[in-house]
């Protein structure tokens, strides 16, 4: 009767939270004012998430005058930090969506919480979603350069991996 009692306690205790380490991703810029008919989406590029950075966008020529601004995107097991080490000082073009997409593969509802990270983050980034797999980071109209960064703090559902 004891060891029936001790199980269902341990059964109840909360499941450990997931990660993004060992994930597949695909990290793509894209600038819309209707979703469905983009001015820009940029190549996107796919690896498994790992030590590191994973992702260093560069300029990929002119799309109806837009071009990609360089970033580096380092994705840990529950953050993601954005920074512009090689770009120069500008402002992102003001759109309804400007911004990054990070679709994971997963059928699963993978953020919990995104929140922004105020010690690590000098953008005045607002805008953030999910949706199931994906996360969107919009950055229309702000400033960037080579102190700009933005980090997030994840939330991570223990989906399965792909």
């Amino acid at each position: 009767m004891m060891r029936a009692a001790i199980l269902c306690s341990l059964m109840a205790l909360p499941v450990s939270a997931g990660t993004l380490e060992g994930r597949l991703v695909t990290f793509t810029v894209e600038t819309w004012d209707i979703r469905e008919q983009p001015f820009v989406q940029a190549r996107g590029r796919t690896v498994m998430v790992g030590q590191g950075v994973e992702f260093g966008l560069e300029p990929e020529g002119l799309t109806g005058g837009l071009d990609i601004v360089p970033v580096t995107v380092e994705i840990g097991p529950t953050r993601i930090e954005l920074s512009y080490p090689r770009s120069g000082i500008g402002r992102f073009y003001e759109a309804k969506f400007n911004g990054y997409v990070l679709k994971f593969e997963t059928e699963c509802a993978l953020f919990e919480k995104v929140a922004i990270d105020p010690a690590g983050t000098t953008m005045k980034v607002t805008e953030i979603w999910a949706e199931t797999g994906a996360l969107y980071i919009n950055v229309s109209g702000l400033g960037y350069g080579p102190e700009a960064k933005l980090a997030l703090d994840l939330e991570v559902a223990d989906c399965p991996l792909s």
